[in-house]
Parts: structure tokens; C-alpha cells; sequence
């Protein structure tokens, strides 16, 4: 199907005698027409970084998107903004199936078309206009038919991951039917969290890339506010989290890169949609700028400068780099381990939903890890909601996010002071004074095996209740 875009765009393309480029509704590149101009200067450094990239910018976007191109019935056109690295102008065609904005053919404006009549009321419209518009209603149908079948594809997905366990046997046999030889594997799910579908009309249908076989949103369950989320929070909920989960074809049951390409595109997605703005801080998160019980702290110490994390390897070999900023405002994904078989979907998806919730609640794993590399975090996650630790709730107040930090650092370095006063930036007579406060608000005794635990894993505990 991929190759008949291709033709219909070359036919955009032959039709008005610029080269077009298709995108999907989420500026996701689906195909592009030739542009055989001799002046490199032609060449616009938004549709050379749609081709090499597969994408446009987040800016590209919101500057074509101001211009209403979603609710566009007709063709537009849209001028230059180089604050936005849109350097030449575009005209661009809608694609529409019943109503439904499925895409967009975008057309250069570089002089060739300046006597192309856009349909002003009362005019003619030009044959060539119409010509290429009757060629974007195919597409349309095309894209429209696609989406259609990828959502009975993600219908079944979803019915098989969490729907009654009742109906997955139907939903696993149905769903074997439907994708046939990938069926048999490898595979692997990757969860992006959270996703937007707050206005479903608008959204455009689900990603289609060439590495998914199938792809849904899933609603998660409320939640309660976590520790640390201030006075007067006891007993409040948030909202329902969606998440986006994807079906990967494996090359080989030995890598997980393809489902990390996949992730990685998804992340890309302008509804890879998370609430935070900036890097996080230790598990009370206060957003307070210090504390009184030591030196103010400038960061995460050696957190995000860029190393790997000791040890968190994945499947294929490749490792998971650190990072402070994760996908589209906050989003984050996780990648199951590999499956041969459909029937172990639901437990691959609790794999990756519960790696992308490591994955916002620690950002030393960087926007995409795998479920096999969040260490503590595979048993944490499978625990349910519960109120901190009364020994703990001290140390979780909002006055206390240096302590917390500090005492989290310290354990993570398996107690070594000097590494933990190194990469706080502190020197250690600070550091022990901290820990002593630690020892104060807690009553735990930081040379005790049993405390230490304790202390740590409720310390991880409470980064995922914030995420």
C-alpha cells in the first residue's frame, strides 16, 4: 500500500509541476515526490529534514497547525517563518476521507506555482487544483482504509491485553487470523506513557509505522495522590492516565532494536503527551529550590551528564543512556521482553507499561528502557498503591527534598561515602550530617542491612507514586 502513495504523490507532483510531500496527520513522512532542481538553495531545510528524519519539529508544526490546516476543506496557503526554520512558503492540500482529515500533501512555493488560483470565492477553480485534489481523495480513501483496518487490529490488541479474560482466547485467535505470519513471533509491546486522546475527533487515527503490527490506547485506573503532593492531598485522585500500547515485529528474538526504533518515533509523536516541563527532583519533589538541612544542591550530581547506567544493558547489547528530558512533555516508553507467542501479550504489556513508569520516575534511564533494565523497579511496580512507610513520611515532606536526595544517592552508591559526596558535589562532613539527619527523621539506622533496605525501596516506591 506505501507503494501507491508513492504513485499518487508523483502524479501531485507531475500534475503541478512541484515536488509534494505526504504526511500523515501526526507529520509523520509517508512519501515525498522528486525535486530535481539544479539550485541547492531550492531545497528547503524543512522538507529535507521531514525526509531524513521522518518527522517535522514540534515548531513546524504548531506554525503550520496556527494556520487551521485540520480544518481545512480546501487547499491553503501558508507563508514562510524562519523563526520556525520554514524558509519558503507552502501550499497545502488536505487530506480528507468523509469528513475526516487523515493527512497532508504539502507543495513547495517556490515561484513554479505563482499562478495557481487557490479558489477564491467567486473564481474558477484552476483544472490543475482540481486535478490534484481528486488525487487526494484517493489518498484520503487510502489512508481511511488503513486506519480502519488498523483499528480492528487495535480493537483485538486491546481486547487481548486487557480486556475480560473471558473473551482473550477469541480476541487471540482473531487477532492471529488478522496478522498471520507475524503472528508467530518475535515480537515485543512497547507502552508509551502518558498518551493524549483527549479529543479523539481531532487526534487523527493511531501511528502507522512499518515496524508496528498493531497499536491501541489504553485507559489506565485513578490513582492517588503520591507522597509529597502537599497538604490537604490525602485521599485526592488524578485522572485516569492513558497510555499507548504497541505491537513490534523483531528481526530476531536476540535484538529489541527494532521496538526501540519504534519507540522512539512514537515519542516523536506530538500526543506523546506528558505534565512535566523540566527535570525532576528526588522522590518528594518539593520544586523548592534547596533545603535547610545542608548545602543547596545544584542538580542530580552525576545524573545526566550524559553517561550510561552501570549494568542496564539491553537485550541486543545496546545501552541505556541517561537523560533529564523525556519525549513530548514528559512521555516515556517501555519495551517488553521478546515473545514468541500471542497468548503472552498481557504479560508483556504489564512489562512495558511498568518499564515506562521507571522510566518518568528515574530519568537516569532515559526516555526508552527495557523491562529487563529497571532493576528495583520490577518488583516496585507490581506493588499496589499504599501510604508511605510511617518511619518514611517524614523524610518525604516537601522541607526535606535534600535529605531524601542525598539519602537516595548514598544507597544507590551502595553506601560509599566518598562516590556519594563526589557526585552530589558536597564535601563529606556535609554528607554525613545529612545522613545523621536522615538517621533523626526516620529512626533508621543507616549502618543496619534491614533499614537501609527499607529506606531505599521506599525511596523508589515513592518516585513512581509521583509519576
Amino acid at each position: 500500500m506505501r507503494g501507491d502513495y508513492q504513485q499518487l504523490v508523483d502524479e501531485i507532483s507531475a500534475t503541478l509541476g512541484a515536488p509534494a510531500t505526504l504526511e500523515d496527520r501526526d507529520f509523520g513522512l509517508i512519501a515525498f515526490g522528486v525535486h530535481d532542481s539544479g539550485d541547492d538553495l531550492a531545497m528547503d531545510p524543512v522538507r529535507t529534514r521531514s525526509i531524513l528524519q521522518r518527522r517535522s519539529t514540534a515548531a513546524v508544526r504548531a506554525w503550520f497547525e496556527g494556520f487551521g490546516i485540520a480544518r481545512a476543506q480546501a487547499p491553503l496557503h501558508i507563508p514562510p517563518d524562519p523563526a520556525a526554520g520554514v524558509f519558503m512558503g507552502r501550499i497545502c492540500l488536505p487530506v480528507r476521507h468523509r469528513g475526516v482529515v487523515h493527512g497532508y500533501v504539502w507543495l513547495l512555493d517556490d515561484g513554479h506555482l505563482a499562478d495557481l488560483e487557490l479558489g477564491r470565492p467567486g473564481a474558477q477553480t484552476d483544472p490543475r487544483l482540481a486535478q490534484a485534489m481528486e488525487t487526494t481523495a484517493r489518498i484520503g480513501a487510502l489512508l481511511a482504509a488503513e486506519a480502519r483496518s488498523g483499528a480492528e487490529l487495535g480493537e483485538l490488541l486491546r481486547a487481548l491485553l486487557v480486556g475480560p479474560p473471558a473473551g482473550r482466547d477469541e480476541a487471540e485467535a482473531a487477532l492471529r487470523d488478522a496478522l498471520r505470519g507475524a503472528a508467530r513471533g518475535p515480537l515485543a509491546v512497547v507502552a508509551v506513557t502518558p498518551w493524549d486522546t483527549e479529543n479523539p475527533a481531532e487526534a487523527g487515527p493511531l501511528p502507522n509505522l512499518s515496524g508496528l503490527a498493531a497499536v491501541c490506547a489504553i485507559a489506565g485506573r485513578a490513582r492517588a495522590a503520591g507522597p509529597g503532593a502537599g497538604a490537604g492531598s490525602t485521599g485526592a485522585h488524578h485522572a485516569p492516565r492513558t497510555s499507548l500500547a504497541a505491537l513490534a515485529r523483531l528481526h530476531s528474538g536476540a535484538s529489541l532494536d527494532p521496538a526501540h526504533a519504534t519507540a522512539e518515533q512514537l515519542l516523536r509523536s506530538p500526543r506523546a503527551a506528558g505534565a512535566e516541563t523540566g527535570p525532576r527532583s528526588g522522590p518528594a519533589d518539593a520544586g523548592g529550590r534547596g533545603s535547610a538541612d545542608g548545602a543547596r544542591s545544584t542538580g542530580h550530581g552525576a545524573r545526566g551528564t550524559g553517561r550510561t547506567v552501570r549494568g542496564a544493558a539491553g537485550r541486543g547489547g545496546r545501552a541505556v543512556p541517561a537523560a533529564t528530558a523525556h519525549g513530548a512533555r514528559g512521555a516515556a516508553a517501555g519495551v517488553s521482553d521478546v515473545r514468541r507467542e500471542l497468548g503472552e501479550l498481557p504479560a508483556a504489556w504489564r512489562e512495558a507499561l511498568a518499564a515506562a513508569r521507571a522510566a518518568r520516575a528515574d530519568e537516569r534511564f532515559g526516555p526508552v528502557v527495557n523491562w529487563a533494565d529497571v532493576g528495583p523497579y520490577r518488583l516496585l511496580t507490581g506493588l499496589p498503591a499504599t501510604e508511605p512507610d510511617p518511619a518514611i513520611r517524614p523524610l518525604l515532606e516537601l522541607g526535606h527534598t535534600e535529605l531524601a536526595r542525598t539519602a537516595e544517592e548514598f544507597l544507590d552508591r551502595a553506601g560509599k561515602a566518598g562516590r556519594t559526596a563526589q557526585a552530589l558535589g558536597i564535601h563529606r562532613q556535609t554528607l554525613y550530617y545529612r545522613l545523621s539527619r536522615v538517621e533523626q527523621l526516620t529512626g533508621l539506622d543507616l549502618d543496619a542491612g534491614e533499614d537501609r533496605l527499607l529506606l531505599h525501596m521506599a525511596l523508589k516506591k515513592a518516585r513512581l507514586a509521583r509519576v
